[in-house]
């Protein structure tokens, strides 16, 4: 149980989830203040992406087995 692989999946949904509330900010479109200024939904875009991608290359390495 204490494996790199258990680490790597929990490392990877941990990842997962953040990528879906991202999509989650980007289906829903909230308005978001900082320091007055609205912030965009690109930032949101492209934090998806990315933590889609780290997600799903974290779960492949867990799988096909780490070292």
């Amino acid at each position: 149980m204490n494996s790199p692989a258990t680490g790597l999946r929990v490392a990877a949904t941990v990842f997962g989830l953040m990528a879906l509330a991202q999509l989650g900010r980007l289906v829903i479109g909230p308005v978001i203040l900082v320091a007055g200024h609205t912030l965009p939904l690109w930032p949101s875009a492209l934090a998806c992406i990315l933590l889609a991608a780290l997600s799903a290359w974290l779960w492949r390495l867990a799988r096909t087995g780490v070292g």
